[in-house]
């Protein structure tokens, strides 16, 4: 993660997540229509809220979209978090090809259409942190 370059805008949401909710944010990404956070390990709920009330208030102050991805230092298990619960990923195994480290992520049938998302926007926000993160070059989805 020592790679990772935040922006002045990124650091100043971070920095208002923060103070919203006291979860600590690893990572921010700021998009058009959108803010994905990677959010410290075994701080989702606190990042969340009871009932939702911290992330809620936190989209309501930065009035935007505001995606949580719990961080791992374990790839695959990052990659899960990142893809969230409601895709069921069946397994996420590792390989080199022509040196590059690629994931393949086996993804329950049903789910394959959302685990890519409108115009391919899942599967590149997967891409872009599990690159960001892990330094995996490719996603593929099975």
């Amino acid at each position: 993660m020592s790679g990772i370059k935040i922006t002045f805008e990124e650091m100043q949401y971070i920095a208002r997540f923060e103070d919203i909710t006291s979860a600590k944010v690893l990572d921010c990404i700021v998009e058009s229509d959108r803010i994905i956070n990677v959010i410290q390990q075994g701080e989702m709920g606190l990042a969340i809220g009871k009932g939702g009330e911290n992330i809620n208030r936190a989209k309501k102050a930065i009035d935007k979209p505001i995606e949580l991805v719990e961080y791992s230092d374990d790839p695959a298990t990052f990659i899960k978090n990142i893809f969230g619960s409601v895709i069921t990923i069946k397994a996420v195994t590792f390989k080199e090809v022509n040196d590059k480290k690629v994931a393949e992520v086996e993804v329950a049938a049903k789910d394959k259409g959302l685990a890519i998302g409108k115009n391919g926007k899942n599967i590149a926000k997967v891409k872009l942190l599990a690159e960001r993160h892990h330094n995996i070059d490719d996603v593929i989805l099975k």
